[in-house]
């Protein structure tokens, strides 16, 4: 009785209809984002005196 069960259940779950349909409208997507941003390097000490000493690299 109970493997009965079981399979009208799964008999009946493969009955199911799905039906897909198309929008009228198109889609639409708001991508207005403000993205801010900081950056922060720190550099070494040693890197630090070689532009000190060095201050004509840049």
């Amino acid at each position: 009785m109970m493997l009965f069960c079981i399979a009208f259940g799964m008999a009946l779950t493969g009955c199911i209809r799905l039906e897909m349909a198309t929008p009228d409208k198109p889609i639409n997507i708001n991508m207005n984002v403000k993205i801010e941003h900081e950056i922060h390097i720190k550099v070494d000490r040693q890197i630090e005196d070689m532009l000190k000493n060095n201050s004509d690299l840049f």
